[in-house]
């Protein structure tokens, strides 16, 4: 079976190098691995094989599994293993592993893809749909209910291996490393190591990603929820420690437990921007010419009541904060009744009609049920004259003051996280507390700046400010006290 592009992304079918794999295994030697079984889920053409084969001579049992023809039959040229052609989904990996004598080592590079990737090709390559992760019904229709296609792998394998005397050792993108330890530590699993390289995807894969080798060691009821984490495999150096405390991630064990102190909940909250979901009608640009224009070029007059000076996580970067586009903004809470713009502002509402099927059209299920046209993570928050904001994308914490444009307050947009605050005053003084040092320690612990969104109100909201400014003995603003 020779794949094409689908069939590649379907099947996660990018081969790891010879030098890869031999790096690999010179880790699992550092950290004492010698195992008495070996097995790779996804052997490809049997690269990891090999070197588990030159690294671990003595060991009698080599299993390889893989679901391409083409590839088993190459695999199979390998001396001293056994290759089987099998779909990982439909194995008895129970059965497998318990014939197995341990020291067990499972290892491989799994499929970098996730379900919905493999969905949208309709294929077929995927495990039988149940709620692996336990996700509520908010996380699935926020897309939490998405996974990697090696996570529910490894966790797979964990399950089944956990009690056994064993070690895995697996390639992967490293926030899906960091969702597998969270799962397994949670479901108390009984590893007692874990270690984490990071390696060049972009060399290795040609992949823009960041990617690691996690290992774990399993051994029965033995049980530690941390993890070091290093620079890379040929010349490790450690870099720090993520671990599990009350059910949550930390990217930074020592900055935790030297900021521990500061844990909230926050005595303010943290809010996020507006979200609308068509840019093309809800975003407006002024032209050269001073007409307002739409993302779909249409010229257009509208009354200034619902228009806002806006932001986005890009402009919070600049030198200078300087609104480029207005946004529409139809309700000042959520859940309020829109039709009395049409009486307030006949054009507002002539335009948002107009336009009705793109809003109608919009996918997210918080729009169902509301009022026409609605946005959300609208308040009256929302319009406070001033504000500290910060970007939820970019990987530094830049808390910036926003203050109002022509007597009207700016607005931001989805990617952003702000406080309401009375005054520029009061929005200066809260980004002195932010910017300390305390509180940068602080975020050092929770943040990984690899994550898609590196920033988040869970985040930010965790931080108690009245808490901080006791220690760096200062006042906080009347209004936030």
């Amino acid at each position: 079976m020779h794949l094409n592009t689908e069939g590649r992304v379907e099947y996660g079918d990018f081969q790891t190098s010879q030098a890869l794999c031999r790096e690999v295994c010179d880790s699992l030697i550092r950290m004492n691995v010698a195992p008495k079984s070996i097995v790779e889920p996804t052997c490809g053409e049997g690269s990891f094989l090999k070197a588990a084969l030159e690294a671990f001579p003595s060991c009698k049992t080599v299993l390889g599994f893989e679901i391409n023809k083409e590839y088993v039959r190459r695999a199979r040229a390998i001396e001293n293993a056994t290759v089987e052609c099998v779909d990982f989904f439909e194995k008895n990996w129970s059965e497998t592993l318990f014939t197995l004598q341990e020291p067990i080592l499972v290892l491989g590079n799994p499929p970098w893809v996730t379900n919905s990737t493999v969905g949208a090709l309709n294929g077929g390559n995927l495990p039988l749909k149940s709620n692996h992760l336990g996700s509520g019904g908010v996380d699935a229709i926020t897309g939490k209910s998405n996974f990697d296609i090696s996570e529910w792998m490894l966790l797979h394998l964990l399950e089944r291996l956990s009690g056994r005397t064993a070690a895995v050792a697996m390639l992967y993108k490293t926030s899906v490393a960091r969702k597998v330890l969270q799962n397994a530590w949670n479901r108390r699993f009984h590893i007692s190591q874990s270690e984490m390289y990071r390696i060049d995807s972009a060399k290795e894969f040609g992949a823009a990603v960041d990617a690691c080798l996690l290992v774990c060691i399993l051994k029965e009821r033995s049980t530690s929820k941390k993890c070091s984490v290093y620079t890379d495999l040929k010349n490790p150096k450690f870099e720090s420690e993520i671990a599990l405390r009350d059910g949550r991630l930390i990217a930074n064990l020592r900055a935790f437990e030297d900021s521990i102190h500061l844990l909230g909940p926050s005595n303010v909250k943290w809010r996020s921007g507006i979200k609308h979901d068509c840019s093309r009608v809800m975003e407006l640009r002024v032209s050269d010419c001073g007409k307002l224009l739409n993302g779909l070029g249409e010229k257009l007059s509208l009354e200034p009541t619902y228009l806002f000076p806006m932001l986005k996580s890009s402009e919070l970067m600049k030198p200078e904060i300087e609104p480029k586009k207005f946004m529409l903004v139809p309700q000042c809470a959520p859940g309020e009744e829109t039709s009395h713009i049409q009486r307030d502002a006949p054009k507002t509402w002539a335009y948002l009609v107009a336009h009705g099927d793109l809003l109608d059209r919009r996918s997210s299920s918080i729009y169902r049920k509301r009022p026409r046209f609605s946005v959300f993570g609208v308040g009256p928050y929302s319009f406070s004259s001033w504000k500290v904001a910060v970007s939820g994308f970019y990987k530094s914490l830049n808390f910036r003051a926003v203050g109002p444009i022509k007597g009207k307050p700016v607005v931001l947009d989805d990617t952003c996280y702000f406080l309401p605050c009375d005054s520029s005053e009061d929005a200066q003084r809260l980004i002195e507390l932010l910017s300390s040092n305390s509180a940068k320690t602080f975020f050092s612990s929770y943040i990984f700046w690899d994550a898609k969104r590196p920033i988040t109100a869970e985040l930010l909201n965790s931080l108690d400010i009245s808490m901080l400014a006791t220690e760096l003995r200062t006042k906080l603003p009347p209004s936030f006290c």
